[in-house]
């Protein structure tokens, strides 16, 4: 009961930092926009800093993902990683994947995930079949994985350009309803299909006793 309780509170706690940080974004995006390019030490800008802010929370929110022991504490740390992102792609003028990213993983995966945690019994008396790698497996798995990162992040040259921060639903919803109308209809028929597969495998069969 004390545990659902602070699942509760800590769900209406991260809610609430949700909607602060929409408002307080809405509200402040002209200044922000305006002051920008203002410089603020040498050539760090104020647009730097919140990058460099945004790109800290979703490094910290997918370490507290890996290394939390605590199931809540990881869902909490996937929000922050998952607001992190939806930062990262409005600074790429990604305004709809921003949005998208806002809506379906953070309203719709990470809720359902908390709400299996809440609504699953006895979670902790469940027997592991599988051990973990320990720190020295992990390790190295992430060197290993790390080391290719690092090499395309800084020796591949990529291609900078100035971002127009022009909004991009519009035309998105345009090409999806006039020009790739026969793909998304598709790609929504399959999803309808996955579903009814779904309900089928989930259901139950009724005896005839």
């Amino acid at each position: 009961m004390r545990t659902k309780k602070k699942l509760i509170a800590w769900t209406l706690g991260s809610a609430a930092v949700v909607g602060a940080v929409g408002v307080l974004s809405a509200r402040l995006s002209p200044a922000l926009a305006a002051g920008a390019s203002r410089q603020v030490a040498g050539t760090f800008t104020l647009a730097d800093g919140i990058f460099y802010a945004v790109a800290a929370l979703t490094v910290a929110g997918a370490a507290a993902v890996a290394l939390s022991r605590n199931i809540l504490y990881s869902a909490l740390g996937l929000l922050a990683s998952l607001l992190g992102a939806a930062g990262l792609y409005v600074f790429l003028s990604a305004d709809f994947v921003a949005v998208a990213q806002v809506f379906i993983y953070i309203g719709g995966v990470l809720v359902l995930i908390l709400f299996a945690v809440m609504l699953t019994n006895r979670i902790g008396e469940v027997n592991i079949s599988n051990a973990s790698m320990g720190w020295v497996g992990g390790g190295l798995l992430s060197i290993l994985m790390l080391a290719p990162l690092l090499v395309v992040a800084f020796e591949v040259p990529w291609a900078v350009r100035a971002t127009g921060g022009a909004p991009t639903t519009a035309p998105i919803g345009h090409a999806l309803l006039q020009q790739w109308l026969l793909p998304f209809e598709l790609a929504s028929l399959i999803l309808l299909a996955t579903l009814i597969g779904a309900i089928i495998i989930a259901r139950k069969e009724i005896r005839a006793d």
